[in-house]
């Protein structure tokens, strides 16, 4: 029944009781469906990405709208949606199930920890007690012939029996075991654990990379009995599976018991069954972490090598890195190898030499007695964001740049209704305006009405019909690549011939719950926010989506790079220490990208350095290798490491999700260690020439600016509300955020514009001293926009005096100080 896609198609706001139970029952309806599409959608040879696109359609079309396609066509979309949201619910409950296991682990950690500094505290107002019990041993008064049991009775008059072990505990210098209380907390827990896992637990399939491993027999085990309804404490203890507790775990889940068997006492094992139960969740999640146990029909957790090209096709290898021409992965690795070798030692000798020479004049040595240190000064550069040169303007409207920009990139015509067979008129492109800076600003459609001349229903339809995440990348793309073809563009340039880009997110707390909403006390407080991750190339917001605030920023690098569709396309990359992880400048290297990171600590991060000899061979230099590059395993990991990098390139799945996998501290397989080794070799060579160059390092702290100053227009715009998401999904974040980042392209565009009218205009009547100081301009300016007050649309509007707008520029240029 096709309207039953109404009810699947409800994302959870959060991870309650309640959201979490609709989306197993939601599974629960899906499944049939699911195994069929999982079986018909190969026969289609229909790619990943397109059915996650034909996915998306359903997503986005209501019933009535799907109805009016062919219906074989209408088939396949909802085949593929079906496929793709019950993989998305399966993500939702594995994430929910990480969640709660998580939040109870931290719970009990916390109590523990109050618990022990209570009973620190308790113990140390004891100790005047413990002083007069002590001092029975030297007290005269006290005869000789008194009996212990006297001395003990008047002992317990002074501090209470039960209080004894605690105290002596204390005195004995004896730590505290605190992960008997975070159990015996888990213990107190365990009717609130359990209605939240079980379900979940019992709702999910999971398997293990292992033929024999213990965690799978507790799983089997748990499941029958959770689904049979029965409890544990009804199964002989003979029946537990007990292989998968570590020796180190033993004396926290069982208890030792006296029991009598034919009239003498013996003592038995007995289990905490509570503390059994979480433990096997607690190992599960651990498991699922490291990759070493997976969910098959998951997006973000099934098994690695499912994240990977298949085997038929790898088995046309050659073919494939012909296809993607990247000289790193076709070239043999020993000679790859063989030149990194070169390179690195090279700059080792070099690098350390300029320093002891005096000639890299940016590192301060300081000599503290017989231990020799350096630092690498950082200075602050003045804030980029609204030069004074747009301030002599006088405020245009936000509905007037917008008219403009459309007139010069004609990126409204990408805004196609959703039916595809429908002439815009120019209403349509009022409304479609209009409904743009209501997402924008984070006004909204109800409140925007109220502040213009067009009805609720005229812009609720124009925002339904015209605004969907694929269309606005597009109108962002054309606006960014009319930026690129302007006069003024490659002046933004930090170094000759050289696009630099950078990748920041930015917080943006949310009203409402939404699955990808995370606590964040140190942006949010006690609420919840997401991160809007965008790519600022020469000023120009290239890329961005939407991540939860717990997501590590490092994940998303390569994906928001090789995702970016417009034409300024960079050949180096920075990003911040968030950015940075054990294989971004491996991958990005593969694929012809330069890494070009700021750590926050320049120095710690020298003291991991590489070098291709034993760490004694550099024993007389400053910086130097505090490790030996393992090349031997990195070539015989190479065509595991291919396939990876090939996967990567060929999109089999989402970037970040292998990324993530790739980068995780837990479980370090041979292939992992060998991509690892090569990312510390091109690390290596990264920071030796970073310590070493001040122009890179310059350059580097340029573009992180920008970003900084972009997220500060970002901010601008999203005003209302406190720049606070209010709406109810992670797709309505995206379709928001992409409205936002038109704008704010679209405010770039306008005053790149004006600055290459400018530059023209000087070039031309040669004044090369006004020509310079344009040149070192930033677009990135919003105070001579007006994005508030009250909004006209289709009505007859004057267009934009350019000629005069530049005539104020000229005169604010020509007779203020340079």
């Amino acid at each position: 029944n096709i309207y039953l896609l109404t009810l699947v198609k409800k994302e959870p706001k959060s991870f309650k009781y309640k959201q979490i139970q609709q989306e197993i029952n939601k599974q629960k309806l899906l499944k049939p469906l699911y195994i069929f599409a999982k079986g018909f959608l190969p026969h289609l040879d229909i790619s990943n990405d397109n059915i996650k696109y034909y996915a998306s359609l359903v997503d986005y079309y209501n019933i009535f709208r799907l109805r009016r396609f062919r219906k074989a066509i209408t088939k396949i979309y909802v085949i593929c949606f079906i496929y793709h949201r019950y993989q998305s619910i399966t993500d939702n409950l594995v994430n929910a199930f990480i969640y709660q296991v998580r939040k109870y682990s931290e719970l009990a950690k916390t109590a523990a920890k109050d618990a022990i500094y209570a009973l620190k505290i308790e113990s140390n107002q004891q100790m005047k007690s413990a002083g007069k019990i002590l001092n029975f041993f030297i007290d005269d008064t006290i005869a000789d012939e008194t009996t212990f049991g006297e001395v003990k009775e008047r002992a317990f008059g002074i501090l209470e029996k039960e209080k004894f072990p605690m105290l002596v505990q204390y005195i004995s210098k004896a730590e505290f075991d605190e992960v008997e209380y975070e159990w015996k907390e888990i213990e107190s827990l365990a009717n609130r654990f359990k209605k939240f896992l079980r379900p979940i637990f019992s709702a999910l399939d999971i398997e293990s990379k292992f033929s024999k491993d213990p965690l799978m027999e507790v799983i089997a085990f748990l499941k029958l009995n959770i689904l049979k309804n029965k409890g544990l404490r009804t199964i002989k203890p003979e029946k537990f599976p007990l292989s998968f507790i570590s020796r180190k775990m033993r004396s926290y889940i069982f208890k030792r018991k006296k029991i009598k068997v034919e009239g003498s006492s013996r003592q038995v094992l007995e289990i905490y069954l509570n503390r059994y139960e979480f433990l096997a969740y607690w190992l599960i999640w651990q498991s699922i972490d490291s990759n070493d146990v997976y969910v098959p029909h998951s997006n973000e957790f099934r098994s690695f090598e499912d994240d990977l090209i298949d085997e038929g096709k790898w088995a046309n290898k050659d073919n494939l890195l012909k296809q993607l021409g990247l000289p790193f992965l076709i070239n043999p690795i020993e000679q790859t190898l063989s030149e990194l070798n070169s390179k690195l030692e090279f700059l080792l000798v070099e690098v350390n030499q300029r320093i002891k020479d005096g000639t890299n004049q940016g590192i301060k040595i300081i000599t503290l007695e017989q231990e020799v240190k350096w630092t690498l000064p950082y200075k602050k550069e003045k804030d980029t964001a609204n030069d004074p040169l747009f301030d002599c303007l006088p405020q245009i409207e936000i509905t007037d740049l917008l008219a403009f920009v459309n007139s010069q990139c004609e990126f409204m015509d990408v805004l196609t209704h959703i039916l595809g067979r429908y002439v815009k008129s120019e209403e349509d492109n009022e409304a479609t305006a209009a409904s743009i800076i209501a997402l924008a600003t984070n006004k909204g459609i109800y409140k925007m009405a109220q502040s213009c001349n067009l009805t609720y229903q005229t812009l609720l339809s124009a925002m339904k019909n015209h605004l969907r995440v694929e269309t606005l990348k597009q109108a962002n793309d054309k606006i960014s690549n009319s930026t690129y073809q302007l006069p003024i563009f490659q002046y933004f340039n930090v170094e000759q011939d050289l696009i630099h880009s950078s990748s920041d997110g930015q917080k943006f707390e949310t009203q409402t719950s939404t699955i990808n909403a995370r606590h964040s006390p140190k942006y949010f407080g006690l609420n919840k926010g997401v991160v809007s991750y965008t790519m600022v190339a020469n000023n120009v917001p290239v890329n961005a989506k939407i991540i939860g605030a717990n997501q590590h920023e490092s994940h998303s690098v390569y994906d928001i790079i090789s995702n970016n569709t417009s034409d300024i396309q960079p050949s180096r990359h920075s990003v911040d220490t968030h950015g940075t992880n054990n294989v971004n400048f491996l991958i990005l290297h593969a694929f012809g990208y330069e890494f070009a990171p700021r750590y926050k600590d320049i120095h710690s991060k020298s003291e991991t350095i590489y070098g291709f000899h034993n760490p004694k061979y550099y024993k007389d230099m400053l910086l130097k290798p505090t490790k030996k590059a393992n090349k031997l395993l990195v070539v015989n990991e190479w065509p595991n490491v291919q396939k990876i990098l090939v996967s990567l390139g060929l999109k089999t799945t989402t970037q970040s999700v292998i990324v993530r996998k790739l980068s995780s501290y837990t479980r370090k397989n041979r292939t992992k260690k060998a991509m690892w080794e090569l990312d510390n070799i091109f690390r290596s060579i990264y920071l030796l020439n970073y310590i070493d160059d001040l122009l890179l390092r310059q350059a580097v702290q340029k573009v992180l600016n920008r970003g900084e100053a972009y997220h500060q227009l970002r901010r601008a715009v999203f005003h209302e509300y406190s720049g606070k998401f209010r709406v109810d999904s992670a797709e309505e974040q995206q379709l928001w955020s992409e409205c936002s980042r038109l704008v704010a392209n679209a405010i770039i565009f306008y005053n790149s514009f004006l600055l290459s009218e400018l530059l023209t205009q000087m070039e031309k009547d040669n004044l090369p001293h006004l020509v310079e100081k344009i040149k070192s301009i930033s677009p990135i300016a919003w105070r001579h926009i007006n994005l508030t007050g009250r909004f006209e649309f289709i009505t007859k509007k004057k267009s934009l005096n350019i000629d005069s707008i530049l005539v104020k520029l000229r005169d604010f240029l020509t007779f203020s100080p340079i």
